[in-house]
């Protein structure tokens, strides 16, 4: 006698289903994006700030889907929305100066510099701030899809706690 579950599992061949999502990935492959041209992209404004996503969980027209990569700009003495999240992201500064806070800890930041955000098992509170009177601040972020392992909250939940200073809802 079984489970409801273990009859329910029995109903399939995992090893076939694995085979299927192959062939439909290496088909899907065919006509995928290899370069993203940054002047294609639109610019969105969102709780997170102004962000150009390259790469992104719900993009599915590029051949890799195991980062996500975008590019955000911080207009003078603006700041990014208040995010928390496992960490694990890389930041190059391609223009202006700030600081970022991590877990309420201020981290300075100039054009040329890379930030790395830590990993923690509980997450890490980040936001971001230009703190220039005149220039906009711009970067880039990348870090590994987690949402497709781990789910969005990624194990430490996943909460915007304050919108940048330009959304609106």
């Amino acid at each position: 006698m079984g489970t409801p579950r273990r009859e329910k599992l029995a109903q399939h061949n995992y090893w076939d289903e694995l085979i299927a999502m192959r062939d439909g990935q290496r088909e899907r492959a065919k006509d995928a994006i290899q370069v993203v041209r940054g002047d294609e992209l639109p610019q969105e404004n969102n709780a997170l700030g102004l962000v150009k996503w390259y790469a992104h969980p719900a993009i599915d027209d590029t051949i890799l889907s195991t980062l996500m990569f975008f590019e955000q700009e911080l207009p003078p003495r603006s700041r990014s929305g208040r995010l928390k999240f496992q960490g694990g992201q890389v930041m190059y500064i391609l223009a202006g100066k700030g600081y970022t806070t991590i877990d309420g800890v201020k981290h300075p930041w100039k054009a040329g510099d890379v930030l790395n955000l830590p990993i923690r098992r509980d997450g890490i509170v980040v936001q971001h701030v230009n703190d220039d009177d005149a220039l906009t601040a711009k970067f880039l972020a990348c870090e590994p899809n987690w949402f497709a392992a781990t789910g969005v909250d990624r194990g430490s939940g996943f909460e915007l706690i304050e919108p940048s200073s330009e959304y609106r809802t």
